[in-house]
């Protein structure tokens, strides 16, 4: 039997137990401020049915789904039925287009000399699930599905992984996890405002310097207007949303691509040119005037401007920029929509969102409005392991290591093992009696700050010595005191 070679899928990652040690930090923190402002944790399953997902995301975001194969002979049923409009039917076990033209080969599907085939027609028969692409999603299937059991608005949040057929790179995984906090079932601008004191509250106390970027989707929409092309506000947005990756000429080539016309893009031009201003009070003036002939641009004006003015009456405005070209390429969103990025690492956005007006009318739900914002866990821990940003105290989990002398001292220790364990300090003993210098290196190399050692001395006297692997300190102590000092 050959040995294979141990591998994971490209973009994935384990993670050892230091990682996972500052990663629950990070999970940690984040709960204990998401519950803080009054927020309900859910769980939603890692596969949801493709009708679910495909469409909300763009047909970028739709080419990015893993999709699962169904089990079983998956191509059974496509002897029985086909997709409308043609496509895939098998005859003699064989699978073949409705040209009439053959596509398998010793079991395999192959492509014919005049083209490929086109295996989105395949995909109905194959593959009927999909891993979920975020957590917005799923969240508003949830909400519809449990729309009678739930308390509107309703406020939750989620910390779970997601996946992406993305190409991986340096902060870009196709597995990672997403912190999820959203409200649903009010129009209030107060939930935006509340999400950016989240924003502010968790990266303070991760010690993360940060920039909230702002934006409305329907300033966008009125830049559509003006500029000429009011139906093609999901194809300007996402070419916008690849300004900062892109660069700004690559952009423009695109947006010429996809057939905006050049009076369109001059037009657009003195927009992205006071791109680089942040001011709230130069941009808003600017907007209204360039503005004025959509309804619906100054609309998103007039919430931008509510927006700021609440959290400056919360001295929140220093780490908040306004951003015309700040677009966010999902789909679903309508209104305000939210970027943040760390000052001291280049990388991409650790926190996004927007809101989202009419989500869950897609599964019959018309009229709930929500917003939400999504912390990437997996790039906040690049920027904090890059910044040196873990508090050394995280390092182990462990902070009592008992020595272990033989089986008589084995004895004597366990029962004041359990009470350590009981006071809430996490310990463990070494499992076996080896020599001392080992069982020394083993808690230095876990970062265990104390180590007790109980030998005949201490039996005969019913104390303990507890040694500080810091400062080489050693004490006698009771139980108790040991866990006074610990503490």
């Amino acid at each position: 039997m050959s040995v294979q070679k141990p591998s994971i899928p490209k973009g994935t990652r384990d993670f050892s137990p230091d990682e996972m040690v500052k990663r629950n930090f990070i999970f940690d923190t984040i709960r204990r401020v998401f519950q803080l402002y009054g927020y309900l944790p859910i769980e939603t399953p890692a596969m949801e049915n493709l009708s679910t997902l495909l469409g909300k995301y763009g047909e970028e975001g739709d080419k990015l789904l893993f999709r699962i194969l169904n089990s079983g002979n998956f191509l059974d049923g496509v002897s029985k039925a086909k997709p409308e409009g043609g496509g895939l039917r098998s005859e003699d076990g064989e699978l073949r287009m409705e040209d009439g033209g053959q596509r398998s080969e010793g079991g395999g599907l192959k492509a014919e000399e005049e083209g490929l085939m086109d295996y989105r027609k395949l995909l109905p028969f194959i593959a009927e699930k999909g891993l979920r692409y975020d957590l917005t999603v799923p969240f508003a299937r949830f909400v519809v599905q449990h729309q009678n059991e739930i308390t509107f608005p309703f406020k939750r949040y989620q910390i779970q992984p997601v996946w992406r057929a993305d190409r991986p790179q340096k902060g870009r995984y196709r597995e990672f996890f997403q912190c999820d906090v959203d409200v649903i079932g009010s129009d209030s601008l107060l939930n935006e405002v509340e999400l950016v004191q989240i924003i502010g509250a968790i990266f303070k106390e991760l010690g993360v310097g940060f920039t909230v970027k702002l934006n409305n989707r329907k300033i966008l929409a009125g830049i559509a207007e003006v500029i000429g092309e009011p139906n093609r506000l999901t194809d300007l947005t996402i070419s916008l949303d690849k300004i900062d990756k892109a660069g700004f000429d690559a952009v423009m080539n695109e947006l010429r691509q996809k057939g905006f016309t050049e009076h369109a893009i001059e037009s657009l031009l003195p927009f992205l040119n006071f791109a680089s201003e942040t001011h709230i009070n130069i941009i808003l003036p600017f907007l209204k005037e360039n503005l004025s002939g959509s309804q619906i641009g100054m609309k998103g004006i007039g919430e931008m401007g509510m927006i700021y003015a609440y959290l400056n009456d919360l001295s929140l405005t220093d780490s908040v920029e306004f951003d015309i070209s700040l677009a966010r390429g999902l789909n679903y969103y309508t209104g305000t929509i939210i970027e943040v990025k760390a000052k001291d690492v280049p990388i991409g956005s650790i926190c996004g969102g927007g809101r989202y007006d009419d989500l869950t009318g897609i599964f019959g739900l018309k009229g709930v409005s929500g917003v939400g914002i999504s912390f990437g866990a997996d790039r906040i821990y690049d920027v904090m392991n890059e910044l040196n940003l873990f508090p050394e105290t995280i390092q182990s989990t462990t902070k009592v290591l008992f020595i272990n002398f033989g089986e008589k001292e084995e004895k004597y220790c366990l029962p004041v093992l359990a009470k350590v364990r009981r006071s809430g300090i996490p310990a463990e003993i070494y499992p076996e009696a080896a020599k001392l210098k080992k069982q020394l290196d083993y808690a230095n190399k876990k970062n265990i700050p104390y180590v007790v050692l109980a030998g005949e001395k201490e039996m005969n006297s019913g104390l303990l010595t507890l040694k500080d692997m810091n400062t080489g300190e050693q004490k006698e102590v009771s139980a108790e005191g040991l866990i006074g000092l610990v503490r």
